[in-house]
């Protein structure tokens, strides 16, 4: 059974989202503050972190700072009642898997939840191995891993996922809402969460991010993979 880490000062709203998730089949875990969360996240290890970011003391920013410095690929969603874009966004490009703007209705961040951990959840069975590669830039898809020339790349999870599909899938254009539903299942959510990882995968993988060559726009659609040369996949 996951187990979640719910970290909120309000003990009301941990109450209610700690039935959600119990309700939903999930062992649930609770911290009231930053010190009380590295904790219990260091004692008990749980699966995901649902983190409130405007916590009293030590804030939400950097205990998801210190949880990730201790544990990489531990799944955050944060929580956040400030509506603004540009806190949305921060939280994601410091490496949030998700985030959830209060109010938020507790089914929706139950199945967000569900489906990030069935995107980390480890295979049944390991793939064969496959690399993806496009002139310079390879992906081994089953070591989790991607070299630009001869420097491995600094990757999140979900900006792997997405390179990933999109160069296994060259030439497709892809709405932002296919890559959600496609890449990371996701069900909900909103697409700035598309454009955000789009704008890094530049940073990461563009000679010049503001004139991009290998990851298009498409105007009116959404995004296309056309590479520096063709892209192929190359089983090893």
């Amino acid at each position: 059974m996951p187990t979640v880490l719910v970290v909120d000062d309000d003990p009301t709203l941990r109450e209610v989202v700690s039935g959600y998730l119990t309700r939903a089949g999930l062992d649930v875990l609770e911290a009231q503050d930053g010190p009380a969360a590295l904790t219990v996240a260091r004692d008990r290890a749980p699966d995901l972190v649902v983190l409130d970011l405007t916590l009293p003391g030590l804030n939400g920013l950097e205990v998801f700072r210190r949880l990730r410095a201790e544990r990489g690929d531990l799944p955050v969603v944060m929580l956040t009642a400030r509506g603004e874009e540009s806190d949305r966004v921060l939280g994601l490009e410091i490496g949030a898997d998700d985030y959830v703007t209060k109010p938020f209705s507790s089914r929706e961040l139950v199945l967000r939840i569900q489906s990030i951990l069935r995107r980390a959840a480890p295979p049944a069975a390991p793939p064969a191995t496959t690399t993806l590669v496009d002139d310079d830039l390879r992906v081994d898809t089953r070591r989790h891993q991607a070299w630009l020339a001869d420097g491995l790349l600094a990757l999140t999870s979900r900006e792997f996922d997405l390179l990933s599909h999109l160069m296994a899938h060259p030439g497709t254009a892809f709405s932002r809402r296919e890559l959600m539903e496609q890449v990371w299942g996701w069900e909900y959510g909103d697409e700035s969460t598309v454009t955000v990882h789009v704008r890094r995968l530049r940073e990461k993988v563009e000679t010049d991010p503001a004139r991009p060559v290998r990851l298009q726009t498409v105007w009116g659609v959404g995004y296309r993979w056309d590479g520096a040369a063709p892209a192929s996949a190359v089983g090893t």
